[in-house]
């Protein structure tokens, strides 16, 4: 059984050094990245598109060039558990999500993505082994086409120096950086050397 150009194991150790543990929604999401991957036309040059910020974006940037920095993968936080590779030009593409209807069958797997069990509660031994014996079998695709318009990362465009603090920023924020607008996350900053 192999994910992408990895075995199984292979896959499981790239996401255990990439993401910091073999995390069951990466195993699934290798599942649904390789899937995807096996029903596009091939040599097609594509974008991608993750559903849910959670785990499935890092199995897109391990197994396609597709990445959050290089623009080619666009998340929408609309929480499901779903991926679109989609040719640039044409839009065209395949959607592939864990299907809950087949999810019943894997009472472990279920039980972990509904969150029905704490984490506590859960048998890992047991989650690891259905998500495996399971595979592909738990997934759905559908053709799609996608308007590229409606997720086209903005341009940086012209860049300015923000007269409060001093750092470049794009122009399209306004006067001032979004930091200085009052929309930093942070509660406060100090020089450190």
């Amino acid at each position: 059984m192999n994910i992408g150009t990895y075995t199984y194991e292979e896959y499981v150790q790239l996401v255990t050094s990439f993401h910091g543990n073999a995390a069951p929604g990466l195993l699934i999401g290798g599942f649904i990245v390789d899937l995807a991957l096996k029903n596009l036309p091939e040599g097609e040059f594509f974008d991608a598109i993750c559903e849910t910020p959670v785990c499935l974006p890092d199995s897109v940037q391990l197994l396609t060039p597709c990445t959050i920095g290089n623009g080619w993968l666009t998340i929408l936080n609309f929480g499901k558990f779903a991926v679109t590779l989609f040719e640039k030009q044409t839009g065209e593409g395949v959607r592939v999500y864990l299907d809950m209807e087949k999810l019943k069958n894997w009472s472990e797997v279920y039980s972990w993505f509904m969150k029905l069990k704490t984490k506590k509660e859960q048998d890992s031994d047991l989650l690891m082994g259905q998500i495996k014996e399971a595979g592909h079998s738990i997934l759905s695709m559908q053709k799609v086409r996608v308007e590229p318009e409606k997720i086209q990362r903005k341009k940086l465009g012209p860049v300015a120096i923000c007269p409060s603090c001093g750092e470049a920023y794009p122009v399209r924020d306004g006067e001032k950086c979004c930091n200085c607008n009052g929309e930093s996350p942070f509660l406060e900053m100090k020089a450190c050397g």
